[in-house]
């Protein structure tokens, strides 16, 4: 019921749009070419599930490859910039000028240098997923009173110890929060890279589609995009929920 209660108002609204667009579609008479009908997507979602399902599937792998190194980076490089104070104060100035870049530059430039294969894709969604998750976490380590972390130190705890009671419990939270924040980015950076450059992917299809002036494909396969972030973003908060009773248990005290 709880879950209910959380996904009822958004499926409401998400129907109340469709309906709206539906029907304005409906009664103004327009092209098909320029706006198709939900029930026109869903036509072509449903005659063309077969090659959307293969584009899908070698998004997501891209995507989970990516997505997974940028989580397992960021947690080595925060754990890093938090022990030596000095490369921190060097390293954030760099990675926020990162994030500076529009994606649409850098992904045709990811292509030129390394070709149409996996590595491309994969750094592009390592730099577009890499930053929250290192913010994140800094945040993170930051938060435990340093009263506890003095009581730490005065029974004898060195500074992996200190780490290990302390700041890295104390991250979970904002793990997680950096988790859902560069979930939101992985399918799209995947998306973008494809488009800029590949052999198959949501985003050749979508260029495809796009090329041969059918939007309902294209709406098509944006709406599998959104619903496989949609769906990466659940597994999240699945996995939050599960490990969260645990975690609660283990620090109780």
């Amino acid at each position: 019921m709880r879950v209910l209660r959380h996904i009822l108002p958004a499926v409401v609204l998400a129907l109340a749009f469709l309906g709206g667009w539906e029907s304005y579609v409906a009664l103004t008479g327009a092209s098909p070419l320029v706006l198709p009908a939900p029930s026109d997507v869903l036509n072509g979602l449903r005659l063309e599930r077969a090659e959307i399902a293969r584009h899908a599937a070698a998004t997501i792998g891209v995507a989970t490859v990516g997505f997974s190194l940028s989580v397992l980076f960021a947690a080595l490089v925060s754990i890093k910039l938090h022990f030596a104070g000095w490369l921190r104060r060097g390293m954030m100035p760099l990675l926020v000028a990162s994030q500076t870049v529009p994606i649409v530059a850098l992904a045709p430039l990811m292509v030129l240098w390394f070709g149409f294969g996996l590595l491309p894709k994969v750094l592009l969604v390592i730099l577009v997923t890499f930053f929250p998750m290192v913010l994140s976490l800094m945040a993170g380590y930051g938060t435990p009173p340093r009263a506890f972390r003095d009581q730490l130190v005065s029974m004898g705890a060195g500074h992996w110890q200190v780490f290990r009671r302390a700041p890295l419990p104390s991250a979970r939270g904002h793990f997680f929060a950096g988790l859902r924040i560069s979930a939101t980015y992985a399918i799209v950076a995947t998306i973008f890279a494809e488009y800029a450059g590949a052999r198959q992917g949501l985003g050749i299809y979508i260029l495809t589609a796009k090329n041969n002036f059918r939007s309902d494909l294209v709406l098509s396969a944006v709406f599998v995009s959104a619903l496989l972030t949609l769906t990466l973003l659940a597994l999240i908060q699945l996995i939050d929920r599960q490990t969260g009773r645990r975690y609660r248990r283990a620090n109780h005290a």
